[in-house]
Parts: structure tokens; C-alpha cells; sequence
């Protein structure tokens, strides 16, 4: 599956308010789209001139122990067409322009930084390539694998550098330290189910893994990917006026995510394994970064590896594209064990992205730093809601904690402090402020026309945005114009002046994430959705190794039951290559699967899971099915065209920031 799709297998299987004229005008003047403003250029040279920019240690850090680079110009697929344009981030020199926080520009460039390092001895990484960092651990006989990339092309030329660098050797072991796609979608890149069984390779995660792997990409996939598409600017260019950077990595490749279930799911703390004459001391942190993640501690070679738990930047508690709400207490005491445990014996940290931290003296403060700044984020957050904050009020009181001035791996270069305050508040307390007024509002659709009638009318509305914008308050002047736009989203002038705030917002933005969010929302607004089709929506490599519980899951959160035009039934589905039966039960309201036998069901369906996927890919028809023999039905047919009748095919491309 590409990797603008990490979340779609969901879609696999797969009116306006009254019109309101153009006109209207305060007399100020537009700026033309790409222009950093006055109130921009200030807001960005006064952080400039506050933060150490050329403060050293992280481009040390970054830069040293390269070894060799990946020197074609792109990393592509069997087809040849691009992956990963290898200079794409060529154009971060020299100091940041007018239309990049300073900051990001500082936190890009290190990020961008590509090639083979090594870590320490017999540890090297693979950094600059995908979103993640590829981490190869030296065995008695081969390559220990951690987190094998988003992508099976990038995953693979970052071991066949490797192995031209460094000499090549089998692979004899592979971790995914958490369930996120950019850890572990290039698997199929590195190893195949016939290498683990023939060779007996250890392919080990934490405990959950499997299940939530699957159900953060698969359940709420569709909604997730889209607005993934925002946040990781997967439409914008690479420059100065686009995406300069993820704040975690460079950037998403536009690769094939597969996945292979691990061997082992491991729990606990201090729990060992011994994969290839290398020791490994696990850490479970389930619940922080991921629902399922670990750390681990190489006692040979004093080496802590603290996976996404702990980074050169703030993470975020609850992520723009959607995820479930993170736990930020729970989140720093896992660093402050490990740090308590680990920090005095390690010589060096590395994680899942950026770059390491060497000498006890610097693990141990940069744990601290990113226990402090989780704790930070929490603790001040409760404190204002317990005096009587709303949501909105803490997030805004909650400022810079005194060590992020010259801590920049505690800076929001992805998560940040007013969006992470915001989840904490939700954490503990849910969606709304707790104010009455917000419990049950009316949509925006609804409420647009309104405010823009109260407020005067469209043009007085209009004028309202533009004098917002011209005193550079931006914030203000989106959510007026906000209106307007979703009152009558024909209205360009609305619309160009919305996107222009959302531009200087995302101009100023330190996090990478947020920059994102704002220009591909400005984008959407000038240009409409991006008219490149459908991101193509998966792929075999990744489905098969779904539990086909999951699968019909997945199938159930779509269904309509409008659509269901018939009395309730029950169709069994048993699988002839993985000896499976799943029990479907569609009732007037619910669809309900189960791993059970039916004993009287309308129809039995005899089927490889392979050829289930394969029609669920929309690769052969069921009526191809049937004429060759790979699928059988006894009983009532119909009960099967019924069932997919049912089911929903929602579009990618929905609008986010138009109605």
C-alpha cells in the first residue's frame, strides 16, 4: 500500500448555506500567495534572535560516525517510479528564510542529514531516508534489524547500503520497537515469512503489537489518512514555501507498506532475550507513543535504545492525524525508569528517529529533558483545569517551561505545548470544556451562516478577517474567516484570505506537523482537493498478515444498515488455507463477526483468506471466483451480495477545511 494510505484498508472494500457575495473590502491588500508578511518575518526573527541556534552539540551529534551515502538520485520501486528523491532536502542551507521558523529550518536540516552512521561498536543506523531510522545491531552471524522503515523500498536500499558498506551478512533477527506503520511497513523489504521459517528468525515486538498495529490502520483508516495527507504535507513541495520537514524525520515515502506478524510479543521490564549472541533487556512502555511499544538495553555494549518513547523533539500526546489520546504522566515515567534504571550505564542513547546522545553525562540529561517536558506538559495542564480552566484557557496558560530555551530536543518541532495541553485536558476530562453551551453545538455547516449574519453580513465579516490579518493576528482572522467560508464556500475572496492566514500561521509554526497542516489546508483552499485520484489503497503483503478477525472488523465499521434490504442473517466464512471460520452475523442495526462455527447459517462461503483478500483488493470479481472453482457457496447466495451491498465506500478526497 502507498504510504499516504498507512491508514486505508478501511477503504478497501471500498449542503451549503445560503450563497453570499464576493464583495466587501477593509482596503487591505492581499498578499500573494508564498509571501512571509511583516508581522511573519518578526514573529520568526525574534525567536531567532531568543534560541541558540548555533549552539553545536546537536550537529555534532547528528553528523558523526557517517559512513557512506546512498549516491543515486532516488530510491524507487520495482517500476521505477519514485520513492525517494534522494536530494529533495538539497535546498535546507544556509540560514532559515522569511517563510520557515527558524527553529524548523534548524531541526530539518539535522534531520535531513542521510546516509549509514555508526552508533557505537557494532551498532550503526541508517537515518535520512523515510520518516523513521533504521537501526542495525551486529549478531554473531548476521544483522539484528530494528524497525525496518515505512516502506519496503526504503527499507531494502537502506540494508543494501549496509551491505555494500559494511559487508553483506544475513539477517538473523528483526524488532519492532512499537505499532506504528514507519516502524515496521518495510518489513517484507528485509525478510519474508519463508526466511523466518526456514532460518528460524526471532522477529520480536511488544506485547500488543498485533493487535494494534492492525487497528490503528485499519478501523479508522480512511478519516486517519486523510488527514495524514495534511499533516505530513504529503501534497506540498519540497521547499522553502512547503514542507521543510516533519519535525520527527524528513518525510513520508511514497512506498509499499507491508507488514509481518512477530514471532514473539514481549512484556515486561528487564525481561531478556538472547537473538544472535546479543543480549537484549526489554523495557514494555504500552501506552506512551504507542498502545504497544518497547524500549531495551544492550548490557555488552552499555547501549539504551529508547525506541519513540523518548527523541530530539516534544511528541505529541495526541497526534493531528487522529489517534487515540496518549497518556502524558505515564508517558514520563517511563522515561524517568529507564533514566533511573539505565542512564548511569549507558555510554550512549539511540531512538527510532534522529540521531544518538553519547556519554553518560548527556544520556542522562537528555532523559531527564523528555521526562521533564511530558511531566511539564501534564501537570501544568491539570493544575489550570482544576482551578477552572476550559480546554481552550489551559492549553493557552501552559507556556515554555524555562529548560526548553536551550533544550531543543524538549521543543515542539512535532508535537507542541498548546495542542499537547489540549490532549492531557481530553485525556482526563474528554472533548468539551465543560461548559454546557458545548456539549450539544450545532455543526459548523449550521452555525456559519449565523455568525456571519450577526457579525454584519459577508462583507462586514470579510472586513473583520482582513483587519485581523493586517495586524498580524492570525489566529483571529481564521476563525472569522472560517465562517464565512463555511457559510458560502464559493466565496474566494473568503477563501483567499482564509488560506493567506492559514499561511503565515504555518510560516511561524516550530512544529513541522503544524506547519504541514496549515499550508496543505491553504492549498486545499486556492486549488480545491489535490486531483492526483485515490491514493492506491493497499496491497496483499500488508492485508495478509491481518488476523481475519480484524479484517471483518474492519468491514464492520461500514456498514450501512439502510442498505440492509432484507431479514437479518448469518454467513460463515471458512478459510481453506489458514483453517479459519469466521461467523457473520448482520442484524437490522449491527454486523457482528466472530471466530466461531455457525451451526445453521443462510450461507457458508468456502474460501482462501488469499482470494478473500484478492477480491477485498478489488483484484479478481467474485463471479471469477466462482467460474474457477476458488469459491463455493452452499446455501442462500444472495446472503453474500447482500452483505457487501451493505457496506459503505467512503471517498478519500472528503473536504476538511470547506464543508
Amino acid at each position: 500500500m502507498r504510504v499516504t494510505s498507512v491508514c486505508l484498508i478501511v477503504g478497501l472494500l471500498s449542503a451549503c448555506g445560503p450563497s453570499i457575495s464576493d464583495s466587501g473590502s477593509s482596503g487591505v491588500e492581499l498578499p500573494p500567495p508564498g509571501a512571509a508578511t511583516e508581522a511573519t518575518r518578526e514573529a520568526n526573527q525574534s525567536l531567532a534572535q531568543r534560541l541558540p541556534l548555533d549552539q553545536p552539540d546537536d550537529f555534532d551529534d547528528a553528523y558523526r560516525g557517517w559512513l557512506a551515502s546512498i549516491q543515486a538520485d532516488a530510491i524507487t520501486n520495482a517500476e521505477g517510479g519514485v520513492v525517494w528523491p534522494i536530494r529533495q532536502f538539497d535546498f535546507l542551507q544556509d540560514d532559515a528564510p522569511d517563510t520557515v521558523n527558524p527553529s524548523l529550518w534548524r531541526q530539518s536540516k539535522l534531520s535531513a542529514h542521510h546516509g549509514l552512521f555508526q552508533v557505537a561498536d557494532g551498532i550503526w543506523q541508517v537515518r535520512g531516508y523515510d520518516l523513521s531510522v533504521m537501526s542495525i545491531i551486529e549478531g554473531k552471524t548476521g544483522w539484528i534489524i530494528v524497525d525496518p522503515l515505512t516502506t519496503t523500498e526504503t527499507a531494502a536500499a537502506a540494508l543494501k547500503l549496509v551491505n555494500d558498506t559494511l559487508g553483506e551478512r544475513p539477517v538473523t533477527g528483526m524488532l519492532y520497537t512499537h505499532s506504528h506503520a514507519d516502524h515496521f511497513g518495510g518489513a517484507r523489504g528485509i525478510l519474508s515469512e519463508d526466511d523466518i521459517a526456514a532460518r528460524n528468525i526471532p522477529v520480536l515486538a511488544p506485547v500488543g503489537f498485533s493487535k494494534n498495529a492492525v487497528s490503528e490502520n485499519l478501523i479508522a483508516g480512511n478519516h486517519m489518512s486523510r488527514r495524514s495527507t495534511l499533516m505530513f504535507g504529503n501534497t506540498l513541495p519540497r521547499s522553502p514555501l512547503g514542507h521543510v520537514g516533519s519535525g520527527l524525520g524528513p518525510g513520508l515515502p511514497n512506498g509499499t507498506i507491508s507488514l509481518l506478524l512477530p514471532t514473539e510479543e514481549v512484556g515486561g521490564r528487564g525481561t531478556q532475550r538472547l537473538i544472535d549472541g546479543i543480549t537484549f533487556e526489554f523495557i514494555d512502555a504500552a501506552g506512551t507513543e504507542a498502545p504497544a511499544e518497547f524500549m531495551f538495553y544492550l548490557p555488552e555494549k552499555r547501549a539504551l535504545c529508547t525506541a519513540e518513547v523518548a527523541t530530539a523533539t516534544f511528541h505529541n500526546v495526541l497526534t493531528p492525524r487522529g489517534a487515540k489520546v496518549r497518556d502524558a504522566l505515564a508517558w514520563s515515567e517511563a522515561i524517568d525508569y529507564v533514566l533511573e534504571a539505565y542512564g548511569a550505564r549507558s555510554d550512549v542513547v539511540f531512538a527510532s528517529h534522529h540521531w544518538p546522545s553519547w556519554n553518560a553525562d548527556n544520556v542522562s540529561t537528555f532523559l531527564r529533558t523528555q521526562r521533564d517536558i511530558y511531566r511539564y506538559v501534564h501537570d501544568q495542564t491539570l493544575r489550570q483545569a482544576n482551578a477552572g480552566a476550559t480546554i481552550t484557557e489551559a492549553a493557552e496558560m501552559v507556556t515554555e517551561a524555562d529548560f526548553q530555551e536551550d533544550a531543543f530536543d524538549s521543543r515542539g518541532y512535532y508535537g507542541s505545548l498548546n495542542h499537547n495541553s489540549k490532549a492531557v485536558f481530553q485525556y482526563y476530562f474528554g472533548w468539551w470544556s465543560g461548559n454546557p453551551s458545548e456539549y450539544h453545538k450545532l455543526p459548523s455547516s449550521e452555525t456559519a451562516p449565523r455568525y456571519v449574519a450577526a457579525m454584519g453580513g459577508a462583507d462586514a465579516t470579510l472586513q473583520l478577517g482582513q483587519t485581523a490579518f493586517a495586524e498580524g493576528d492570525y489566529r483571529w482572522a481564521a476563525e472569522i474567516l472560517n465562517h464565512l467560508v463555511f457559510a458560502d464556500p464559493k466565496n474566494t475572496t473568503a477563501r483567499d484570505w482564509l488560506a493567506a492566514s492559514y499561511e503565515q500561521i504555518g510560516f511561524q509554526a516550530e512544529s513541522g506537523a503544524w506547519r504541514s497542516y496549515f499550508l496543505a489546508g491553504a492549498a486545499e483552499l486556492r486549488r480545491g482537493l489535490p486531483n492526483i485520484g485515490n491514493p492506491s489503497l493497499g496491497n496483499a503483503e500488508f492485508l495478509r498478515a491481518v488476523p481475519s478477525l480484524d479484517v471483518f472488523n474492519a468491514m464492520a465499521a461500514r456498514f450501512n444498515p439502510t442498505k440492509l434490504a432484507r431479514a437479518p442473517f448469518t454467513i460463515v466464512f471458512d478459510f481453506t488455507d489458514t483453517e479459519e471460520t469466521i461467523s457473520l452475523h448482520v442484524g437490522p442495526s449491527v454486523t457482528v463477526p466472530r471466530t466461531s462455527n455457525h451451526e445453521n447459517p443462510d450461507a457458508r462461503v468456502t474460501i482462501a483468506r488469499a482470494d478473500l483478500d484478492r477480491l477485498i483488493l478489488q483484484e479478481v470479481s467474485a463471479p471469477e471466483l466462482l467460474l474457477n472453482g476458488y469459491l463455493k457457496i452452499d446455501g442462500d447466495q444472495s446472503a453474500l451480495v447482500s452483505w457487501f451491498a451493505t457496506l459503505d465506500r467512503p471517498p478519500f478526497w472528503f473536504n476538511i477545511v470547506t464543508p
